[in-house]
């Protein structure tokens, strides 16, 4: 059937309401309003007030109620409408959500789902546009997943809930209206492997979230110069899936890491260290990485295209590489 990745947030969110009781979602204008980005559209109807909670405007507050519900049998989803106002929220998640499990020695889980919109290319200017899962995916005691196709969009929540522990879901804002084909039984997915989506042997493209659908795209556009390269969807940012990452490389040798947040201290970073790690001497040359500018995301369309990474960018980066290299 044809989907939107936005429908497909709200099957998993309402198979996970229908299936589990314990289960309700809380956010701002999540119910009445039917969400920012209308992914809870219809939910307060079908399901009530008591499961589609509307909150006040205080990140802290209901990231926090969030979290005590979770403590006490509950499986709460909380939408954050960004992953700027989830700074304020940083104490929650960081000293209590991620610790609680630790402080306790052993005896209270957080099985908390925490969903919020990330990155840019909206022209929704500097508080509303950054990608900051990268900082998020530093934090122990917690995971993060970036789901970027409808199957993961479908699929990530459910597993995601089964944890006992608090997880993350980074929904990329330009994904919401991407439209595609998905199986009518679509279900859970694991959520601990990353995925190769397309196969290639000359050079690896690593990424995940917003940059997929780019880095396919360079993907597609270098085939047609003979360069086959290959595209890892990361998937999950905490924890890495080092395995399939350097597995990639030792077929390609050569590495790119396309990341939307910032290069420096980035998840790139990260990725490009364990690279080196554990495959230094299956490289032909050294790692690539493809950020954002260092800048806070600007609102006029043109330079916000020319902060983020392009497809454009990657094919001029992976060409260079190739140049005598091949």
């Amino acid at each position: 059937m044809k989907i939107t990745y936005r429908e497909a947030m709200r099957q998993a969110i309402r198979d996970a309401l229908i299936r589990d009781q314990r289960v309700f979602l809380m956010g701002e204008d999540v119910g009445a309003y039917g969400g920012c980005y209308a992914v809870s559209k219809g939910l307060l109807e079908e399901f009530g007030p008591d499961r589609i909670r509307d909150t006040p405007l205080s990140e802290s507050a209901f990231v926090g109620a969030g979290i005590g519900a979770a403590m006490n049998g509950m499986r709460p989803i909380v939408e954050i409408m960004t992953v700027n106002f989830s700074l304020l929220a940083l104490d929650q998640i960081v000293n209590n959500a991620a610790t609680i499990l630790h402080m306790s020695g052993g005896q209270i889980n957080i099985p908390l789902v925490i969903r919020m919109t990330t990155g840019a290319g909206r022209q929704l200017a500097a508080q509303h546009s950054h990608s900051l899962e990268g900082w998020y995916a530093h934090i122990p005691g917690i995971k993060v997943l970036a789901p970027a196709t409808l199957e993961d969009a479908r699929g990530m929540l459910w597993t995601a809930l089964e944890d006992p522990d608090p997880v993350l879901i980074f929904e990329h804002g330009t994904l919401y209206n991407m439209e595609g084909e998905m199986a009518v039984d679509a279900g859970a997915v694991e959520i601990s492997k990353a995925a190769v989506r397309r196969a290639g042997t000359d050079v690896s493209l690593i990424t995940y979230g917003g940059t997929l659908g780019k880095t396919i795209q360079a993907a597609e556009q270098l085939a047609a110069s003979g360069v086959d390269a290959e595209v890892v969807d990361l998937r999950t940012l905490r924890p890495l899936d080092t395995e399939s990452i350097l597995d990639s490389v030792m077929r390609t040798h050569r590495a790119v890491v396309i990341d939307e947040g910032w290069r420096s201290g980035s998840i790139s970073a990260e990725i490009s260290a364990r690279i080196m790690e554990g495959a230094f001497y299956e490289l032909d040359l050294p790692v690539e990485r493809i950020c954002s500018a260092e800048v806070p995301m600007p609102y006029a369309r043109h330079l916000e295209e020319a902060a983020l990474p392009q497809a454009s960018t990657i094919v001029a980066t992976v060409t260079r590489m190739m140049g005598g290299h091949g």
